[in-house]
């Protein structure tokens, strides 16, 4: 039986990973090697449930918990959560830094040096301002791509109009989720 979202062992600030079925995640995933294709950071609301701050298409905003983990391929999703913890401090300078993006496009492109946002480069940018810590890593898609040697080329090409920025810089979720700052607190199994 599926594990429902109040079900879930929460705390402010953990980090949800899901596998978002559109085709474009398909690819971020296969590209990174990990079933994780977006992240969003969980915050408490008004109404005694939670929400999850997260940049997605078209801009960064809180969904949900339940739609946000509706939205993800056979139910899957993982909890994972700062080894350190989180002071009362850092929870609210946390959601300030959320907030702060709120509103702010998209980046289709992956850029990580640009105004736009992405999944992944919300979070690390949420959590570095608002605890010093670094979730993830900063890659160039050289990089990226050539540590998954079977992801075929072909889709990117197509995507970035026939020319890879090979030295662009850019975080993915699969790295967060890798992350050795962070610890799983909770891993859904995948419904057949």
């Amino acid at each position: 039986m599926p594990i429902t979202a109040s079900e879930i062992p929460l705390e402010p600030g953990d980090l949800i990973f899901t596998s978002i079925p559109y085709y474009l995640y398909r690819k971020v995933a296969a590209a990174t090697g990990s079933k994780a294709s977006h992240v969003g950071i969980a915050f408490p609301d008004a109404e005694g449930g939670w929400r999850v701050a997260e940049s997605a298409v078209p801009v960064v905003q809180y969904s949900k918990l339940d739609r946000f983990l509706a939205r993800s391929e056979n139910g899957w999703f993982c909890v994972r959560r700062l080894k350190s913890g989180l002071t009362p401090a850092q929870v609210d300078a946390l959601r300030q830094a959320c907030d702060a993006r709120l509103g702010k496009l998209y980046h289709l492109g992956f850029k990580y040096e640009s105004s736009r946002q992405f999944c992944s480069k919300f979070v690390y940018d949420a959590y570095r301002e608002a605890t010093g810590i670094e979730v993830g890593t900063l890659e160039s898609f050289s990089e990226l791509l050539h540590n998954q040697p079977d992801t075929s080329l072909i889709f990117w090409q197509l995507w970035f109009f026939g020319m890879i920025p090979w030295s662009r810089l850019t975080i993915t979720p699969a790295s967060q989720m890798e992350s050795p700052v962070l610890n799983t607190i909770i891993e859904s199994p995948t419904a057949a």
